[in-house]
């Protein structure tokens, strides 16, 4: 009987100690879940216009159409500053847009005649404007594209006498269109800004041209023109494309 005593007496103590203890115990620490990473991605997508420059080489072949006496080549070389104005839109990594620009240039230069050593043609691209497509390869805010349409050129072509200088003949200003083919890379450095650099050919056949001198015209023809090369910077400000932010 005093043994069953003992044994209640320890099995009730232990029931008043075990939520004491419970109660001395620290509770556990609340920790809040960490934020969902959230990548950036720079959107090519909208409107924009800019501001372009550079350098540019056009070539000039002069002949007699009548007699297909060649008169020689030059290069006509110098600076070149413009404008752009485009839309892009943008399909997964893929990038497509349309452009126009329009530049004034000072693409000048001669050579001495081959046939008369005392003249020399001389040629002066003024101005051209690009009407062109766009498509391109976009990693994030890097745009690597190429471009490709129509070229509309001012040219002027006469021939100078080189004892003086003076203009002998002259065709005078003359607008051809062709085509153009171009390809650059383009690097968004702020959500409406980016910065490129792009290289440019025009494709242009030479064409009959009649000269005339202060007498009047000449009774032949002259064949004359050729291609144009051209490295420009650009800076472009875009609109109308957010920057999306994806989780």
């Amino acid at each position: 009987m005093k043994k069953f005593l003992l044994a209640t007496a320890g099995l009730l103590a232990l029931g008043i100690a075990t939520p004491a203890s419970a109660a001395d115990l620290a509770a556990r620490p609340y920790t809040k879940a960490p934020p969902p990473m959230m990548a950036v991605i720079y959107d090519w997508s909208g409107f924009y216009m800019g501001l372009n420059g550079g350098w540019g080489q056009n070539r000039d072949c002069r002949s007699d159409v009548t007699t297909g006496v060649a008169f020689g080549c030059h290069n006509g070389s110098g600076g070149t500053a413009g404008g752009q104005l485009g839309y892009r839109w943008q399909s997964g990594a893929m990038v497509f847009g349309l452009e126009g620009q329009g530049n004034w240039a000072d693409f000048r230069g001669n050579s001495v005649s081959l046939v008369a050593p005392a003249l020399s043609p001389r040629s002066r691209m003024d101005a051209f404007g690009l009407f062109t497509g766009q498509v391109g390869y976009a990693w994030n805010n890097a745009l690597l594209y190429a471009k490709g349409g129509a070229a509309v050129t001012d040219t002027n072509y006469d021939v100078l006498t080189n004892a003086t200088g003076a203009i002998a003949a002259t065709a005078g200003n003359n607008t051809n269109w062709g085509a153009v083919a171009g390809a650059g890379l383009e690097y968004g450095f702020a959500p409406s800004w980016s910065v490129a650099v792009e290289y440019d050919h025009i494709f242009q056949s030479a064409r009959n041209l009649t000269f005339a001198t202060a007498a009047g015209p000449l009774a032949d023809s002259f064949r004359t023109g050729g291609d144009t090369d051209m490295v420009t910077a650009r800076v472009n400000f875009r609109w109308g494309g957010p920057v999306i932010a994806k989780y």
